[in-house]
C-alpha cells in the first residue's frame, strides 16, 4: 500500500513539476539590426531570467538582418538557453530579414505578428555581388547553419535553405502553413494567452507554460546598450568619423580655438570604438582620408576645381566601400540618404568655410602699425627730409625716404617706427 503512495506521489509531483509553471516571464525586445550590443544585452537578459527562475523568456523582434558573429552568438545562446525562448515577430509591419531568420528559427517557439514578414536571408556582398566561387562557400556556409538550426527545432527545413539560397520572403500566414512558425498572435496579450499550457521539449525535460495571469518582467536595455547599440550603428560611426575630421583640421588652422580640436579628438575616438564593432574596409577608409587631403590641396593649389572633383569622387566612393562584409547575412552599410549630405556638406566646408579662413590669415593687416603701411596720405608740411603729414584724419610726424616732399602733395607709408612715419611721395 505504502508503495502505491509513493507512487502515486511521485507522479502527482512529476504532474505538478510539468503543469505548474509559474515564474515570471521575461520580455526582451530588439528593434533594430542585430550587432554586439544586441548580443550582450540578449545573453544577459536570458542569464537574469534563469536567476529569476522565468517560465521562459520571449524576444520581441523587428530586424533588417545584423552581423553574422552576433547572430551566431543569439542562436547559440537560444541552442544552449535552460529556460524556453519564445521570438514574436513584431509590431504589425515588422520583419525577421536576413539574420533575423535565423535567430526567430532558433527559438523553441516561433511567432509572428499580422502583417509581418520573414526571409531574405540569402548572403551578399555589400560592396556588391560576390564572385562565384566566394559566393558558393559563403551561401553553403550560411545553409548548412540553417539547416542545423531548423533539424534542431523541427521546422521546414526546405523553406529554410531557400530563404538561404534563393532570398525567398513570406508572409506571416505562409510561415505558419510552411512549419516555420508555430502559431500568429496579434498583440502581446494574445500571445500570452496561446502560449498557456504549452509544452515545450527542453534538453532533460518537458516544460509546460502557465502564462496566463503571470507576472511580467519587461527587461528593457540599460543605458550601456543602448549607446553601445547607437554606437554600432555605421551611418552614426561615419558621421562620427567626419566630424572628428572636421575639428581637428580646424583646430590646425587655427591654432587655440580648443573647443574644435577637443570635440574633434572626442568624437573621433568614439568613431574609433564604433568601426572597432563593425566590419572595416580599409581601403574605403583610406578613400576618405584621400579625398579630405585633396580639398585641403584644393585651397594651396590653383587646380581650377580638378583636385575638389576628385576630392568628392574619392570621398563618395570611399563612404560607400567604408563597411565591407564578406558575408551578409549581415546588413552593415552607411545609407546614401546619408552619404550624399555629408559629402555635399564636407566639400563646401573645406572649400569655402577653410578656404575663407586660410585668405583670411594671408590678408594684409588692417588695423595697428602694420595696417598703416601702404596707407595714402598727405603732406601738411614740406618733408625736408622731416616734417608733418595727415593720414586716416590724423596728424603724423614723418620723414621723407624719396628726396624733399611738397606741401599738399600725396604721400605713402612705407614704413612705421613708434610715432613717426617714413613715407616716400
Amino acid at each position: 500500500m505504502k508503495k502505491y503512495i509513493f507512487t502515486l506521489a511521485a507522479l502527482l509531483l512529476f504532474s505538478f513539476q510539468l503543469n505548474a509553471q509559474t515564474g515570471p516571464i521575461h520580455i526582451l525586445k530588439i528593434d533594430g539590426s542585430i550587432n554586439p550590443a544586441t548580443s550582450d544585452y540578449i545573453h544577459d537578459g536570458i542569464k537574469r531570467a534563469a536567476q529569476e527562475n522565468a517560465q521562459c523568456v520571449i524576444v520581441e523582434l523587428n530586424t533588417p538582418g545584423g552581423l553574422l558573429k552576433s547572430t551566431r552568438n543569439i542562436v547559440s545562446e537560444f541552442l544552449t538557453s535552460k529556460i524556453p525562448i519564445v521570438i514574436y515577430v513584431s509590431p504589425q509591419g515588422g520583419q525577421a530579414a536576413s539574420a533575423g531568420v535565423f535567430i526567430t528559427l532558433a527559438a523553441h517557439v516561433a511567432v509572428m505578428a499580422p502583417g509581418t514578414n520573414i526571409g531574405a536571408a540569402h548572403p551578399v556582398s555589400s560592396q556588391g555581388e560576390m564572385d562565384s566561387v566566394m559566393s558558393g562557400k559563403v551561401t553553403n556556409d550560411a545553409a548548412a547553419f540553417i539547416r542545423s538550426i531548423s533539424e534542431k527545432r523541427n521546422r521546414n527545413v526546405k523553406w529554410a535553405e531557400e530563404a538561404v539560397r534563393k532570398s525567398v520572403s513570406i508572409t506571416e500566414t505562409e510561415a505558419l502553413e510552411k512549419n516555420v512558425v508555430d502559431f500568429i498572435a496579434s498583440n502581446r496579450a494574445a500571445l500570452l494567452d496561446s502560449l498557456d499550457g504549452w509544452a515545450i521539449p527542453m534538453e532533460k525535460d518537458t516544460v509546460k507554460l502557465a502564462t496566463k495571469g503571470a507576472a511580467v518582467v519587461q527587461d528593457e536595455m540599460n543605458w550601456q546598450y543602448e549607446l553601445l547599440n547607437v554606437m554600432s550603428d555605421p551611418n552614426v560611426s561615419y558621421i562620427l568619423f567626419l566630424i572628428g575630421i572636421y575639428g581637428l583640421f580646424f583646430e590646425l588652422y587655427n591654432p587655440g580655438s580648443i573647443f574644435p580640436g577637443i570635440a574633434g579628438a572626442i568624437a573621433i575616438i568614439l568613431a574609433l570604438y564604433s568601426m572597432h564593432t563593425l566590419p572595416i574596409n580599409y581601403a574605403g577608409l583610406a578613400l576618405i582620408i584621400v579625398g579630405i587631403i585633396l580639398f585641403l590641396l584644393e585651397i594651396k593649389i590653383t587646380s581650377y576645381g580638378l583636385l575638389s572633383i576628385g576630392g568628392i569622387t574619392a570621398l563618395f566612393f570611399g563612404s560607400i566601400m567604408l563597411f565591407q562584409t564578406d558575408n551578409t547575412l549581415e546588413y552593415v552599410k552607411v545609407s546614401l540618404t546619408v552619404i550624399i549630405p555629408l559629402v555635399v556638406t564636407t566639400a563646401l566646408f573645406f572649400i569655402f568655410v577653410v578656404g575663407a579662413g586660410i585668405k583670411a590669415q594671408r590678408r594684409k593687416t588692417q588695423t595697428g602699425q602694420e595696417g598703416m603701411i601702404g596707407t595714402e596720405g598727405i603732406a601738411v608740411s614740406n618733408l625736408t627730409p622731416r616734417g608733418e603729414v595727415k593720414v586716416q584724419g590724423e596728424l603724423w610726424k614723418a620723414e621723407s625716404v624719396s628726396g624733399e616732399i611738397k606741401k599738399n602733395s600725396k604721400i605713402v607709408v612705407v614704413e612705421v617706427h613708434g610715432l613717426l612715419l617714413k613715407v616716400r611721395s
